[in-house]
This record gives C-alpha cells, sequence and structure tokens, in this order.
C-alpha cells in the first residue's frame, strides 16, 4: 500500500487541524440528542407530540395544505413532519415493507413509533443545527475558539437536548432564529441586498414556525439601522428588513389569513392565564423561576453567571453584538417572562444566547487576561470550558437516564403484572403501549367524555374532533371531562398521570382536585409511583382500583 506523499499528509493534518475540533462538538451533539430518542415507545409521552402528527397526518389525508390549528402557528414543523410521513411510506412502499398506502396507515396505527421515531430524528438535526449555527456565529464575531466555546456549551445543554428530541416548533423556530442573527451580521459587515432579504425570510420562518419568534426580526433591523446612521446606507434597506418578514409569513402560511377566525381561535385558547403546573408570577418572578430553574440546572450556577456577564459586558465592546444579535434575544427572553405560563421549553431559543455568552469568555475575554500569550489563553479556555462542561454532561446525561426510565412506562409494567385482562382501564396519557394488550383502553376527552383509546388510534377520531372536545381546555385529563359524561369514564383501575400537579396546586384548582379526590375515594390505590432525580422521570402516577367484578383478585392496600 502507497504511503501518502508529505504535501499529502501535511494537507489531511491541516483539514483535520481545521475542522476536527467543530466536527467532534458535532459529533458529541448528535450522540447526546441521539440517546434515548426513542423514549416512551410506543406510548407517548409528551401530550403536543399527538397533536402535531395528528396534524401532518391530516393534512396529508385531506390532501391540503391547510393545517387547521395555528397555536403556535406550528406552519413549517406541520409541512416538515408531513414531508417526514411521505419519506417514511414512500421508503416503506420501495422496500416491500408496506404493500400500499393503506398498508401503511393501518401499521401506523398499530405502532405510532414508525412515523414518530423519524419525526423525533427531524428534530434531533434541527438542534444539531443549532450547535453549528452557533458555531458560525461564534466564530464570526470573536474568533474559532470562542465559536467552538459557544457551540460545546450548546452541546451539552441538558435543556436543550431534552427539547431537541420532542417533535414540537421550539428548536425547529430556534434554528430560524439563529440563522436570521447569522445574516443579521452579515448585514452589518457587507451590507448586501441578498443579506436583507435572507434575514427578513428567515425572520418570517421563524414567526410561521413560533409567533414569539417573530422579534429575531429586531437583529437584522438593529443591524439595518446601524448601516443607515453610522454608515449612511440608503434608508430604503430598512423597509426591506422590516417588510420582507412579513410578506415570508403569508406567502409559506397563506391560511392565517384564509382561515383568520381559526387563526382567532387558536390564538384565543393558547392564551390561558393558568395552566396546572405552569402558572408564572409577574415578570421578575417569571425570570428568576428561568434563572433559577432551567437555566441553573443546566449551566450550572457559575455557567450562568459567566454565560450573563459576557453577554452584557460583551454590549460595551463589541457593536455586531450591540446591534445584530442582543435585539432579537432580548426582545424574546422579556416577551416569554411576561406570559402568565412558564415553560422550560419557551428557553430554547434564549440558551445559543447564553451560550455564545460563555464562547465570549473563552475567546476575547481570555486573550485580554493573557495578552500575548497565546498558548497560555488556549490553556486557560480550555481548563475553564471543562470545568464548566462536565457537570453540564453529566446533568444531560442524568436527564436522558430519566427519560429512559419514565414513570408512565414503569405504570403500564405495573398494569401488565397486575390487572385481569378483560378489565377497563382509564388512563390520562397516551399509554399505546396498553392498548394493544386484553384490556380495554378509555381515554378523557372534554365534551366526549371518556373515549375508546383504540378507536382514537386507528384514526376514527380526528384532530378536529380532538380540539373541538376540549373546547378550549388547556389539558386533556379527568378533571376537565363534561360531568354530564362522567359516567363514561367508569373503569376498573385508573392511571391517574395529572393528580398530583393538581394536589400541588390545589388553591388555584380546588374543583379539578376534589374530582380526582372524590374518584380515589371511591376506590384503593393500589400503587404510586414518584420520579427520582437521575434515575428516573416523569408525572408522580396513582393507580386506584375500583370495587368492580373484575377487580376481585386485584391487591390493592386496604
Amino acid at each position: 500500500m502507497t504511503k501518502p506523499s508529505a504535501p499529502n499528509r501535511n494537507r489531511l493534518l491541516g483539514l483535520l487541524l481545521r475542522y476536527g475540533p467543530v466536527a467532534a462538538v458535532l459529533a458529541l451533539a448528535t450522540w447526546l440528542r441521539l440517546d434515548g430518542v426513542g423514549f416512551g415507545l410506543p406510548a407517548l409521552n409528551d401530550p403536543d407530540e399527538p397533536l402535531f402528527m395528528m396534524l401532518a397526518y391530516s393534512m396529508l389525508d385531506r390532501g391540503s395544505f391547510d393545517p387547521q390549528w395555528f397555536g403556535h402557528p406550528g406552519t413549517i414543523t406541520l409541512y416538515s413532519l408531513a414531508l417526514v410521513m411521505v419519506g417514511v411510506a414512500g421508503f416503506g412502499l420501495m422496500s416491500g415493507r408496506f404493500a400500499s398506502i393503506a398498508d401503511f396507515g393501518a401499521a401506523v396505527h398499530l405502532d405510532p413509533g414508525i412515523v414518530f421515531l423519524p419525526a423525533r430524528l427531524f428534530i434531533v438535526a434541527n438542534g444539531v443545527a443549532c450547535v453549528w449555527l452557533v458555531y458560525l456565529i461564534g466564530k464570526r464575531l470573536w474568533g474559532e475558539r470562542a465559536g467552538l466555546a459557544a457551540a460545546l456549551v450548546l452541546a451539552v445543554n441538558a435543556v436543550h437536548i431534552s427539547w431537541s428530541q420532542v417533535i414540537r416548533t421550539d428548536v425547529q423556530a430556534s434554528l430560524f432564529m439563529l440563522a436570521c442573527v447569522l445574516q443579521s451580521i452579515a448585514i452589518m459587515r457587507d451590507g448586501r441586498l441578498r443579506h436583507y432579504v435572507l434575514a427578513g425570510i428567515l425572520a418570517g420562518l421563524a414567526c410561521a414556525t413560533k409567533w414569539p419568534a417573530a422579534v429575531i426580526a429586531l437583529s437584522p433591523l438593529g443591524a439595518a439601522l446601524w448601516r443607515v446612521v453610522k454608515l449612511g446606507d440608503d434608508r430604503r434597506l430598512v423597509l426591506v428588513v422590516a417588510g420582507v418578514p412579513v410578506l415570508t409569513l403569508f406567502a409559506v402560511s397563506p391560511y392565517l389569513l384564509l382561515s383568520y377566525d381559526i387563526v382567532l381561535r387558536d390564538l384565543s385558547g393558547e392564551a390561558r392565564p393558568i395552566h396546572p403546573g405552569a402558572t408564572g408570577g409577574g415578570v421578575l418572578d417569571n425570570l428568576g423561576w428561568y434563572l433559577s430553574t432551567p437555566l441553573g440546572t443546566s449551566f450550572g450556577a457559575i455557567g450562568l453567571f459567566l454565560a450573563a456577564l459576557g453577554a452584557f459586558v460583551v454590549l460595551l465592546r463589541d457593536r455586531g453584538w450591540l446591534w445584530a444579535v442582543m435585539p432579537g434575544f432580548a426582545a424574546f427572553l422579556l416577551v416569554i417572562s411576561t406570559q402568565h405560563l412558564i415553560w422550560e421549553r419557551w428557553l430554547v431559543p434564549v440558551l445559543p444566547f447564553l451560550a455564545l455568552g460563555l464562547g465570549w469568555v473563552a475567546g476575547p475575554a481570555v486573550d485580554m487576561l493573557v495578552r500575548e500569550r497565546r498558548k497560555l489563553a488556549e490553556f486557560l479556555a480550555f481548563g475553564a470550558l471543562a470545568a464548566l462542561c462536565l457537570p453540564m454532561l453529566q446533568a444531560s446525561l442524568a436527564r436522558a437516564e430519566e427519560r429512559r426510565h419514565d414513570t408512565r412506562q414503569m405504570a403500564s409494567n405495573w398494569v401488565k403484572t397486575h390487572v385481569p385482562p378483560g378489565s377497563t382501564i382509564l388512563v390520562e396519557h397516551a399509554a399505546i403501549d396498553l392498548i394493544q394488550g386484553p384490556w380495554k383502553v378509555i381515554f378523557p376527552l372534554g365534551k366526549s367524555g371518556c373515549v375508546d383509546a383504540g378507536a382514537m388510534l386507528k384514526g376514527q377520531i380526528s384532530a378536529d374532533q380532538v380540539e373541538d372536545s376540549r373546547q378550549g381546555s388547556p389539558v386533556v385529563d379527568f378533571a376537565h371531562v363534561d360531568p354530564a359524561r362522567l359516567g363514561t369514564c367508569k373503569a376498573d383501575v385508573a392511571i391517574f398521570s395529572h393528580l398530583g400537579v393538581y394536589r400541588a396546586d390545589r388553591a388555584r384548582f380546588p374543583a379539578e382536585y376534589a374530582r380526582y379526590a372524590g374518584a380515589v375515594g371511591q376506590g384503593r390505590i393500589c400503587h404510586e409511583i414518584s420520579s427520582m432525580v437521575g434515575k428516573s422521570g416523569g408525572p408522580e402516577i396513582v393507580i386506584v382500583g375500583f370495587p368492580t367484578a373484575r377487580n376481585a383478585g386485584l391487591s390493592c392496600p386496604a
């Protein structure tokens, strides 16, 4: 075998040194996001995943581009999910796994993981792309080391990893926001027309994915205004960057205008003042929760302090950050902090911003501390990053372990061992792993009462029917079943996965908690399952057995 020549070896070494570090970071990001990506399947632990997939499937079934739902608005995500389904069906047909489209539909109804897992992998790809874009932004602002540091921090962030495995709009919206910021930096540095247009298109796509992401348009707008004021550029370019997002939004989602009545309905449904387990307070209370809980646990106290320090100190030193990056992200943080509710997932677009703050600390800040001593600066930056990222990585691995051992799957395993065949089981989560068993599984669905979960799985209940049955309720659970339809919820066994949040917030939800307390009082608690930090995740589970003939042999403590 011929050995490579010296020039070729040098070229390979150069490529390895140039692209090896970022490739390693992206490989790490990919591995962490693939680890446990099939969590729960065939059961569906996230309550919103089925909604997004049902809406995407409904578009294909109707042969229409109209999602008929605009709560997020989620248009780009729904179109993407529809394409994933088409790809899975096409591959299955060509490989012979499915004989026909009808055969594909029947297989999906029996095992939703056939399409849910590829859809999650698509979200994973979006999450890894976010890491790549953070690297590019950091590199263009402050150099290679800053870009690598920022990318590494985002790669190992537990919150970003978790939501990169769930079929939702947050990660994809963040992708468009980061790409928009990249064009904002290009506006400041080059000011070419294409950068204005691309920034506007990306801002429009971000808004079409998630409403609050529209504020990222403030970043290219800030960059454009800076060029007008400082460099005397044509003021009409400001109109370009302000108008293109609007045109893009309605170009990719014309049904926002054509179905404006549905838009108003869905927006009113999303604007809820309270939600069990997620009701916020004032702006400062909400901001304090975001800082102390999801950010504090995923970055660590020191990491969060340095990230915030870097993000805000750099305002005084870098006009690119001040005008082209900060406006959109700061506005987004302000928007989510002013809402009535608090959700960890809403922070996803803010995480890259803080990661970039740490990137600045590892890059220009270290260089300023040890001037003209590059090797020492790189050594200090590497050591500090390792000290910060190792605890973050540990937190991410702990979360992955929790996802693999969820209380809802533990409940299913208990049922398989203890509940007699032929029993009727009431569940509050998508326990598809039980539907194929020898039981009848019923699910609470608002004004429709408790419906046959097997019928839902076979597509006999559409996404429109689900939304209609919810009647604007923030959640679908036993507490929100129409009182007139409670008779349809009679069961031998109930697996309550929402009781815990109502018990913890019973002062705000007294009627809802009272309904659970009444149901528990009619039977006996057979088993309780709680999560353990670092070992298992999921909600508190209370399994109640009711005095029926089938439960004669069911073991429940007196």
